[in-house]
């Protein structure tokens, strides 16, 4: 029998006392020599941003000085790792910030009955339960935390950065272990992850699907995207040849088609084709993979054939890029396979890969123009690789600098009057934003052009309305564009926390009250209303068009307070320096050390108003952004500001990823501007 206090029973009887409870009891016991730890998170703190603005804040508070150490969890990870009563039922991510040595020093092996795992400088640590296994690695079946920590384990892939995932082959012993979990009365719930580690190696038996797909069935009845595990079925289903899959197909539509191009098939071609020519970018790289499999095995030709198809169906712009996206992901793929090459170099191959295509004369126009797009940022790259000995990761591949010479040629040709794709997440399209500080002609018709397209969703409006706003370009045609035809989209509510950019219903009332134009009035009451309620803490944000001094104090008033800031720090700015006719960094300079006025809100606009015609409005610095890195150099050498401001400029820099960790910067630095990075600050280092 277990001793009392070890076991499964022993762990069972610890659980009353609470995982949450131990672990914040250690957690409360660190800290100090440099390191300090935040306290557990509430909902406040929800993504990693969030913990590195509540510990600069700490920071602050505490008089520490910067950069510190520190270490915290945020309340997505929390969600993930406990329960309601507290049991850790998941490993808990302790992220941090940094160094990372003296993060590992301060968080140790973790409190008793736990471990902690160090992931690397580039990872989060895991803390997690300590079990037991047996002679062969297996756990207790009855042990719930041993049985999740080896399913996670046969979870992790052997390559994440490959196209498509590969896991390692299962012991005999594992095997087994697998399929006796699946025998006698099949319970779902329990049978799910065991199922999906066997047929992630091609392992569940005809016998078991077929149990598998009554069980899902009965319990999912026309909800079957629900059950976790429904694509290693299908998997299944059409490995052993089930007539059953079509019926599963057609009843989970597009969701089916990664599942689809993993087991080529006609019929299975005609079902991501028609969802393909319909705009869905999953069906689309699944149409080019079974293209490709059935029919033309060279990518390049494979992908021109389809593009025609594209075009001669008047297919969404999402399926062309969604086809893009496919070829240079499968050339880019089968080049990592001939060669060799690892995750980083095939990032290299990656960024030749676009040099090339864009100007290969076998695809469309279309295809040509989004590959020069992702070559933009990338060409120094091969250059740089082109021009080492030996040539680097392209060893023994020849013509390179020809490849760059002819991209340089034809890239103006190809990307005038283009732009972003503005349904990519808000992060890739901050990562371009420091493209636009200036405005060719050809990019101002563009974002007009984005502005007036009905089909234009919330996002890119507020990108592309911003935008024109900020350099002065927007005007009476733009408010037509969207008054009264788009109000209703408008109106509705849209979170920017991680963008540039405003919400598109703030910007637009900015310029009708800078051009007084008649709807303004109308919108302004709109702002002033009780309904909808996620309105009133953007309300004050309108205030920078037409600004007076009775918008100001209003402002003011706010920003003395203990409200939540979401830009109107930045706008009471901006604001100030219009009205004051001056640069709105010696509005912000002058506010330092000002009682009531949240110093670390005050930082990050600091930064933000470098540039007044395109301010930078993240509620927090982004440390792997261009636009924040070129601001906060503008910062620390304006010699019109005072010490301290400049000293945040130059803090600022020095904690940019640029500087620190180049790998997390987007897109990635060429050697010439990380070298031109590390010069800056070797020359400011007694700043």
């Amino acid at each position: 029998m277990d001793d009392p206090g070890t076991g499964t029973d022993g762990r069972r009887a610890a659980r009353r006392r609470s995982d949450l409870a131990a672990l914040t009891a250690w957690w409360r016991g660190l800290g100090g020599d440099g390191f300090l730890v935040l306290p557990p998170p509430t909902r406040s703190r929800f993504t990693q941003s969030d913990g590195h603005e509540d510990a600069a804040e700490l920071a602050s508070v505490r008089g520490l000085p910067t950069p510190v150490s520190f270490a915290y969890w945020h309340w997505q990870s929390h969600r993930r790792a406990f329960d309601r009563s507290g049991a850790l039922t998941g490993e808990l991510l302790l992220h941090w910030g940094g160094d990372h040595g003296t993060v590992a020093a301060g968080l140790g092996e973790g409190p008793a009955g736990f471990r902690i795992v160090d992931n690397g400088p580039g990872g989060a640590f895991g803390l997690d339960r300590i079990t037991r296994r047996d002679d062969t690695g297996l756990p207790d079946p009855a042990d719930p935390d041993g049985v999740r920590q080896f399913l996670d384990a046969l979870d992790e892939p052997v390559d994440r950065s490959a196209l498509s995932f590969a896991y390692r082959p299962l012991s005999p012993a594992e095997t087994a272990w697998l399929h006796e979990r699946l025998r006698g009365p099949l319970v779902l719930s329990a049978a799910t992850r065991c199922a999906v580690a066997l047929e992630r190696r091609d392992g569940l038996a005809p016998d078991e699907t077929a149990r598998l797909l009554r069980a899902w069935r009965e319990e999912y009845e026309g909800r079957p995207a629900e059950w976790s595990a429904w694509r290693e079925l299908l998997h299944a289903l059409l490995r052993h040849g089930f007539e059953e899959a079509w019926e599963v197909v057609a009843e989970l539509g597009a969701q089916a088609a990664p599942v689809l191009r993993r087991v080529p098939s006609e019929r299975g071609l005609a079902v991501v084709r028609e969802s393909a020519l319909t705009g869905d970018r999953g069906a689309v790289h699944a149409w080019l993979a079974l293209h490709r499999a059935l029919h033309e095995p060279d990518a390049v030709r494979a992908a021109a054939a389809l593009a025609a198809e594209l075009e001669a169906h008047a297919a969404p712009e999402a399926s062309l890029r969604g086809l893009y996206e496919a070829l240079a992901g499968v050339v880019t793929a089968d080049r990592r396979r001939e060669t060799g090459a690892d995750h980083r170099a095939g990032l290299s191959w990656s960024a030749l890969t676009a040099v090339r295509l864009s100007t290969d004369e076998r695809l469309p126009r279309a295809l040509r123009v989004l590959a020069a797009d992702a070559a933009r940022d990338r060409v120094d790259h091969v250059r740089e690789e082109a021009l080492r000995p030996g040539h680097g990761v392209f060893s023994g591949t020849d013509d390179l600098l020809a490849a760059v010479d002819r991209y340089e040629a034809a890239r103006d040709g190809l990307l005038s009057g283009t732009g972003p794709d503005l349904t990519a997440s808000e992060g890739a399209l901050g990562d371009v934003w420091h493209r636009y500080r200036t405005l060719t002609g050809a990019d101002a018709d563009w974002l007009r052009e984005r502005v007036a397209d009905p089909r234009t969703e919330l996002q890119g409006l507020g990108f592309c309305l911003e935008l024109l706003l900020a350099h002065g370009l927007a005007g009476e045609s733009e408010v037509g564009a969207l008054l009264p035809r788009r109000l209703k989209d408008l109106t509705r509510k849209y979170r920017t926390t991680y963008a540039e950019w405003r919400h598109p219903l703030v910007t637009l009332t900015c310029l009708a009250l800078d051009l007084d134009h008649p709807a303004a009035g109308r919108l302004v009451a709109w702002w002033n209303g009780s309904r909808p309620v996620w309105k009133d803490e953007l309300r004050l944000l309108t205030h920078l068009g037409a600004p007076d001094e009775a918008k100001a104090a209003e402002l003011w008033d706010f920003v003395t307070s203990s409200a939540h800031d979401v830009g109107q720090l930045m706008t009471w700015v901006l604001v100030r320096a219009c009205l004051d006719g001056e640069h709105p960094l010696f509005v912000a300079d002058r506010l330092l050390g000002t009682p009531g006025i949240h110093p670390h809100t005050l930082r990050r606009v600091l930064i933000g108003v470098a540039d007044p015609g395109q301010p930078l409005w993240h509620y927090a610095v982004d440390d792997r952004s261009r636009s924040w890195w070129q601001r906060a150099l503008e910062v620390a050498e304006h010699p019109g500001l005072s010490p301290g401001a400049r000293a945040i400029g130059l803090e600022t820099a020095r904690a940019h990823a640029l500087v620190r960790h180049p790998d997390q910067v987007r897109p990635a630095p060429s050697g010439a501007e990380r070298a031109a990075a590390l010069n800056w600050i070797d020359r400011h280092a007694d700043g």
